[in-house]
């Protein structure tokens, strides 16, 4: 069986199983078969009563910091270290100070962290290391942050740097010994879920998120700017969606649109993610989310923050798009893989996708 951790892997499999044979692209070549792969790849609805609320309020007197529609994106020439993989720690730490005093209009890092997270807050943080150590989450960019939770008064023992896999959490080079002492470094394996099966609308799958998400109280969602061969971007919705759920192979058909629209609405996600910061010290434009192309990776030296998952990913859908163009690639909806989950998320409310209507913030340092 496929290594259910190449979640490209898994959908081919999956297609593979329904249909001896044929062919991936011929597979997915009319809707009709799409449609018959919805309904077969679908787990039992497990159809009951309303599910249980399980969204999560911040403690009492304190709300969170939110700016829909506004993005800032904070530059950094030469900030990337010689090898051109990883960014420079002190440079990091400037970038992510700049890009949360700028969305906020504090001061410094601790206090404009102090608007999303209270001290009495359990946080979640959650990163993406799926192209392993050529393009995960980076630990400069995480570990300034983690730090900065800490003196903005979160005990350590309430922060968890959540990821699924091992090797995915390696690709982040985040560990046990490296995030400041007493921080819980855990990996869900697609498991670890204590809550109840729930069915997501308009995908007729069910699934669960995993104990980590559902016992915090607050979520901070670090995501890359990236290709995906199935779902044509991902970023911030996906990082929590699939990232988060112990079946995410069962949420790709028709490139998870709706599917990670309608599970990022679910109440366990929409209440906790209280800020979206996006790794952009590398792009994707094509071959991902796993390293398969490494000549379509290119610096990009900037690091995004935002409160609106929605209008982050539709920027990074742009900067994706940008870049695919300097390359002399077909558009994404040209490649027939265009990410109209990010629409269907914007018209569930979970945010701004009108680029007309996004105030994007360019601060160069």
């Amino acid at each position: 069986m496929a290594d259910r951790r190449d979640e490209e892997m898994q959908i081919a499999r999956i297609e593979q199983e329904l249909t001896p044979g044929m062919g991936r692209r011929a597979f997915l070549g009319t809707a009709a078969a799409v449609a018959a792969a919805s309904s077969l790849v679908a787990k039992p609805a497990f159809a009951g009563p309303t599910p249980k609320n399980l969204a999560a309020s911040p403690p009492a007197g304190f709300s969170p910091f939110s700016a829909p529609g506004t993005v800032v994106k904070v530059t950094k020439k030469d900030c990337l270290q010689a090898n051109q993989l990883y960014p420079k720690a002190d440079a990091a730490k400037e970038m992510l100070t700049r890009a949360l005093t700028e969305l906020t209009g504090k001061p410094d890092l601790v206090t404009a962290i102090q608007q999303f997270v209270h001290k009495d807050d359990i946080v979640c943080v959650k990163v993406n290391g799926i192209a392993k150590q050529n393009m995960g989450t980076n630990k400069e960019l995480v570990i300034p942050f983690l730090e900065g939770l800490i003196a903005a008064g979160v005990p350590a023992g309430n922060i968890t740097v959540l990821e699924q896999y091992g090797d995915f959490l390696a690709g982040t080079r985040i560990n046990a010994s490296n995030v400041p002492a007493g921080v819980k470094v855990s990996l869900h394996n697609n498991g670890n879920a204590t809550m109840d099966f729930r069915l997501i609308p308009g995908t007729g799958t069910s699934t669960k998120f995993t104990k980590f998400l559902t016992e915090a109280t607050c979520a901070i969602n670090f995501a890359l700017i990236k290709d995906h061969s199935i779902c044509g971007y991902t970023g911030q919705l996906k990082n929590m969606t699939h990232g988060c759920s112990i079946n995410p192979h069962d949420f790709h058909v028709h490139h998870a649109s709706p599917q990670i629209a309608q599970m990022y609405a679910q109440d366990v996600i929409k209440s906790r993610v209280r800020l979206n910061i996006a790794d952009g010290f590398k792009v994707m434009a094509d071959g991902g989310p796993l390293w398969k192309r490494p000549e379509m990776v290119k610096p990009h030296e900037a690091v995004y923050a935002s409160t609106d998952p929605v209008a982050m990913d539709t920027i990074g859908w742009e900067v994706v798009e940008k870049l695919r163009a300097e390359l002399n690639l077909k558009t994404l909806t040209e490649a027939g893989r265009e990410p109209a989950y990010i629409k269907a998320a914007a018209d569930l409310g979970l945010g701004i996708g009108d680029r007309s209507k996004i105030s994007l913030k360019e601060v160069a340092i």
